[in-house]
């Protein structure tokens, strides 16, 4: 099945009947706003990632843990699979099979792990970006900045693309190199940017990180330029969906011009109603208060409003936090030695801001492993985790019951609310801020 099936199929929903639906609708106001996530499953939904686990079993696409060895897949992977499906086994069973099969076909780790630092690094200058910062639930944030990606830049970009290496593994493949070096970013969001997440101090640490929030920024961005952009933007919408389910938790839009609705057109075809119903629009006297609702004045670019220092193109300018255990991938001038089976292979492996590393990361639980290629040779280094005898024990909690995080929930809900209240022809809008 084709990435574009396998993305048309996911977007299908398992159909609720009548009585289901009402039910549904009438509990949506007590639930758990973490229900179905790990440590907060109902019984059902227990029984469900059981009866999940044992399939994949039967299938062996499932490893469970045993004899000291970690699961093939953690538990909080699976789920997000089951959460597409809304807890459907089978529906999630077809998924997750063809997400293997897809990884399995593109050798999607041997992909990410050898992938040429200067190829990635020109991927990540036209697609999202961690700013390196946290909401205030502990969900990384993305930024996206439109204007810039002009019809002259993408074609630099597609003609480099096609003719410059990708993967050391890869020279061959079939798949176009603007898909492989988009598969290269979304690896590096779940085998980098979510794991560190979700070792870092947050409410509710009983609960892995396993989506982002995303600012999109289209200020100055017209008509024409938005249809040129429409393939590009739908390849990663066509990944997201197929292979990397339930890893959005929101998008905010800023500086929406006045055609955005012929462009929502566009956008909600690419997307399950669930991922539309997160995508807000905020005009120019919203942006700040709103942002400043879900994120801590010092995480939001300054830009938007915030104090941080951070720019589209920028390297990720790590909290505290993150610092505390990672930091040493911005000191890459101790570790930029030569690529270890290549003589006279480029040193450099970072870039200004802060000197982080480019390219691709893997966070494990004692260990940081730098990868990827450089002219030609691979590059490998292990660095420690700092502070890892510090993560204290994490146990099952209540969100936190400050008045900030409070009004943060508040403000969620209501955009969710207004989400699931507005005609689906309509762009949303986050015009609650009142509640901030």
């Amino acid at each position: 099945m084709s990435l574009e099936e396998t993305a048309n199929t996911a977007k299908q929903p398992p159909q609720l009947n009548k009585q289901e639906t009402n039910q549904s609708t009438a509990s949506a106001a007590t639930l758990d706003p973490l229900s179905g996530h790990l440590n907060h499953l109902s019984e059902k939904q227990s029984e469900a990632l059981e009866a999940f686990k044992q399939q994949c079993i039967e299938r062996n696409i499932y490893t469970p843990a045993k004899d000291g060895q970690k699961a093939s897949h953690d538990d909080s992977t699976l789920l997000r699979f089951l959460r597409a499906r809304r807890f459907d086994v089978n529906g999630a069973l077809g998924q997750f099979q063809s997400t293997e099969d897809w990884r399995r076909d593109n050798e999607i780790d041997k992909l990410y792990e050898n992938f040429d630092v200067d190829s990635y690094e020109e991927a990540r200058k036209v697609y999202p970006q961690w700013t390196g910062r946290r909401d205030r639930r502990g969900i990384p944030i993305y930024v996206y900045t439109i204007k810039d990606l002009n019809s002259k830049n993408m074609t630099a970009y597609s003609s480099s693309a096609a003719s410059t290496a990708t993967s050391s593994t890869h020279a061959s493949s079939k798949v176009p190199a603007r898909l492989l070096r988009l598969f290269a970013l979304y690896e590096n969001m779940v085998r980098f940017v979510l794991p560190l997440c979700s070792r870092l101090d947050r409410p509710n640490r009983e609960v892995p990180i396993v989506n982002t929030t995303n600012i999109v920024d289209i200020t100055g961005v017209g008509l024409k330029q938005f249809w040129n952009l429409k393939g590009h933007m739908q390849d990663a919408s066509t990944l997201a969906t197929a292979h990397y389910p339930e890893t959005l938790d929101r998008i905010f839009i800023i500086g929406a011009p006045v055609f955005f609705p012929t462009v929502w057109g566009w956008i909600k075809r690419w997307f399950d109603p669930g991922t539309t119903s997160k995508i807000f629009i905020l005009t120019a006297a919203e942006v700040q208060q709103t942002l400043s609702a879900f994120m801590d004045e010092e995480n939001i670019p300054k830009r938007y409003g915030g104090k941080l220092d951070w720019d589209f193109g920028d390297m990720p300018n790590l909290d505290e936090d993150a610092r505390a255990q990672i930091g040493s991938l911005e000191r890459v001038g101790q570790y930029a030695d030569q690529p270890e089976d290549s003589e006279g292979a480029a040193k450099d492996t970072a870039t200004r801001k802060a000197n982080f590393v480019k390219g691709p990361i893997v966070i494990h639980d004692d260990k940081i492993d730098i990868y990827g290629s450089v002219k030609g040779g691979n590059r490998r280094k292990t660095l420690p985790i700092i502070s890892l005898s510090e993560k204290p024990d994490i146990q099952p909690a209540e969100p936190e019951s400050s008045e900030t995080f409070d009004a943060t929930v508040e403000l969620s809900k209501d955009l969710e609310k207004a989400a699931l209240s507005r005609n689906e022809n309509e762009p949303p809008t986050a015009n609650v801020v009142a509640h901030a």
